[in-house]
């Protein structure tokens, strides 16, 4: 009996004060985890045990982590009465997690790979996507097929009864591609009119045809998450990448969050690009880094250190959203105990900042236009990164942001409505936006707002408004640059002549020398009450082919010669600045972007050169009461004047946040 209480006392107390898991709205730090089962893992669970997966829990204290269930090959990786899976199990690992992260309090979201599924299509070939020479797709499946009333619903349903919190759908809107089965067909000459089924990228409407399929896809999508909703009001749902920079559009589903995990080279740089596309999108969302640097020619895992990984979530949790960090298991889906300490370390840093990062919101500054219609009506795909579409406007973003100016990526439905609230609006590479947002923006500018607008096709949809008259045809210039400082290109211009009033900004030069001007590269002129600038040259796509600082600095000089943002930094231009606020407070985030981690043959590495004396000045209504260097909890001295609040952070390390309190 003595001994029986003692066990009480020992056990009792786990359960009694175990947490209800936070909802992913709440969740700011978590873990994933998979391994992609295969017919012949036939060892899963075999040295997966309850003590590891609690010393995880233990010692990393994530919101969330998300494990394997089904990964693209179809094979679950736990004894599903549905699907597909090995021969035999060693034990019910999803049961297993189950257990120990409902006595923990954490929350457990499972890997899922959707549209995707190798099995699924092998033991049901009519369900497989048709291709454009009438074969069957052996990975890919049609979404107008049985799959998910058939395997998908059932499957998540089941998973739902384990008592799971939800499910992060892989290889949905990326994996998605034209499908020429006869459902599909019919369907699309039924609700466009059009007969004659478009097969290359240069038919006639291929742009329909791939745009019936995004319909088609949310279609897909809405019919699942509403499934599972109605099955259990609880269980959250996310397809991965859905709603991001892959799939810009509004979002109509009601997907419970958004996430997306970013390529494992260039993270710091990719991270402040997605988080961009993600923030605005009005849903909880979070952004996974891959733990290791991996070359897909290659193929060789090259693990992460905490340092490198904690640059990566900086540029995320300064956005206001959510991270978390991936580590594959083991093919009998163990976890990778040596690396409990890097996610230890990397969950430190980023608690620490939460208080700071959560939930916060942009103060809009820049605007970085992501057009809808100018990216679909040049990309081949349904929805995917991998044509190098948004290049020219990553490139801009990189200028902007290593300028230290605070910016926002916003799409056509974010921008309708809501010009007037950011001083500066760019304008990248895009051939095409809509029609009401380009009214919009006009206007905007005569009301007082300044646009820049940038590229050799961009500045034609704006040259009334421009005050130049352009040349009909473009040329490629071999040297450009501004106040002395010249670099080479191979980029497009197009020619112009000013009109009166316009002034010119920038040159570009038939020989390495200033002493062989050709002509201004941007102008700059008054519209109404406010200003238009124009680049007519394709710079995004030049800065992201080949960066260098003038062109760095010619970005950053143009637009901040339109207006002077509420935050400027002096003392390196390695940092990235997010400008927040919340709950009154303003929050001014300081990356530091140093290092190595823009060159992709440097998989991993564990050092960041700190930054030195940066002075920091901000704009506020008011003297503050107090500015507070976060996570370090140290006040910081400050001079006011002239409306700004000017301070120095001696040393920044990765990421400090300037807490402004009025």
């Amino acid at each position: 009996m003595k001994l029986l209480r003692i066990l009480l006392v020992l056990h009792f107390p786990v359960f009694l004060f175990a947490q209800t898991p936070l909802r992913r709205s709440e969740s700011f730090f978590g873990l994933h985890f998979d391994f992609h089962a295969v017919l012949e893992d036939t060892l899963i669970g075999k040295t997966l045990t309850d003590r590891m997966i609690d010393s995880l829990l233990q010692k990393v204290k994530p919101d969330f982590i998300q494990v394997d269930c089904k990964g693209h090959s179809g094979v679950t990786s736990y004894p599903t009465k549905v699907g597909h899976t090995p021969k035999r199990f060693e034990k019910d690992i999803l049961r297993l997690f189950r257990d120990v992260t409902k006595r923990h309090g954490v929350a457990l979201y499972l890997h899922y790979s959707g549209v995707w599924d190798n099995e699924a299509v092998k033991h049901h070939p009519h369900w497989a996507r048709i291709n454009a020479e009438g074969k069957r797709d052996d990975k890919k499946t049609s979404l107008w097929s049985a799959y998910s009333d058939s395997l998908l619903i059932p499957q998540l349903k089941e998973m739902s009864d384990y008592g799971v919190d939800g499910v992060w759908i892989d290889g949905d809107c990326w994996a998605t591609e034209p499908d020429y089965c006869a459902a599909a067909v019919e369907e699309f000459r039924k609700s466009t009119g059009i007969q004659e089924i478009p097969k290359k990228k240069t038919d006639p409407n291929y742009s329909q045809w791939l745009e019936f399929h995004r319909t088609v896809f949310r279609r897909y999508v809405r019919k699942y998450t509403d499934a599972l909703h109605l099955y259990n009001p609880r269980f959250q749902v996310a397809s991965n990448w859905s709603f991001s920079a892959m799939m810009p559009e509004p979002v109509d589903i009601n997907v419970d969050f958004l996430s997306g995990d970013t390529e494992p080279l260039n993270g710091a740089n990719q991270s402040a690009f997605q988080a961009r596309c993600l923030a605005p999108q009005g849903k909880p969302w979070d952004l996974m880094s891959w733990s290791f640097g991996y070359g897909w020619d290659d193929q060789v895992f090259s693990a992460k250190s905490a340092t490198q990984l904690s640059q990566e979530a900086a540029q995320v949790i300064s956005m206001g959203g959510g991270y978390q960090a991936y580590w594959t298991q083991h093919r009998d889906g163990s976890l990778k105990t040596y690396a409990y300490g890097t996610m230890a370390d990397l969950a430190k840093f980023c608690r620490e900042r939460q208080p700071f990062c959560q939930n916060t919101k942009p103060i809009p500054q820049v605007g970085l236009l992501y057009s809808n219609t100018g990216y679909k009506s040049e990309i081949t795909t349904v929805y995917n990164t991998g044509d190098g579409r948004q290049n020219s406007m990553i490139g801009t973003l990189n200028a902007l942001l290593y300028s230290q100016l605070p910016t926002e990526i916003l799409q056509e439905h974010h921008l309708l409505g809501h010009t007037k609230e950011y001083p500066v609006i760019v304008i990248p590479e895009w051939k095409k936006i809509n029609e009401q947002l380009k009214n919009e923006l006009v206007e905007y500018a005569r009301q007082g707002g300044n646009l820049v607008v940038v590229g050799s096709e961009t500045v034609k949809i704006f040259e009334k408004e421009l005050g130049v008259i352009l040349n009909s045809t473009t040329q490629a210039i071999p040297f450009w640059g501004f106040d002395n400082l010249i670099t080479g290109t191979k980029a497009t211009y197009r020619p112009f002549q000013l009109l009166s009033g316009t002034q010119p900004f920038g040159q570009w030069y038939s020989q390495e020398d200033t002493r062989f001007a050709q002509g201004p590269l941007a102008t700059i002129a008054s519209l109404g009450k406010g200003k238009i600038a124009g680049v007519y040259f394709n710079f995004g796509e030049q800065h992201y082919k080949r960066e260098t600082y003038v062109g760095r600095d010619f970005l950053g000089k143009l637009v901040k010669e339109l207006f002077q943002p509420n935050v400027e930094v002096n003392g390196s231009k390695l940092v990235n600045v997010a400008l927040n606020q919340k709950n009154g407070t303003t929050y001014v985030n300081l990356i530091n972007m140093a290092g190595n981690h823009a060159n992709k043959s440097i998989h991993a590495n564990d050092e960041i050169p700190p930054l030195y004396n940066l002075q920091v000045s901000i704009k506020t209504p008011r003297r503050p009461r107090q500015v507070m260097l976060q996570p370090e909890n140290k006040p910081l001295p400050f001079a006011y004047k002239n409306g700004r609040a000017v301070f120095i952070i001696s040393k920044l390390a990765i990421h400090s946040i300037a807490e402004i309190k009025l």
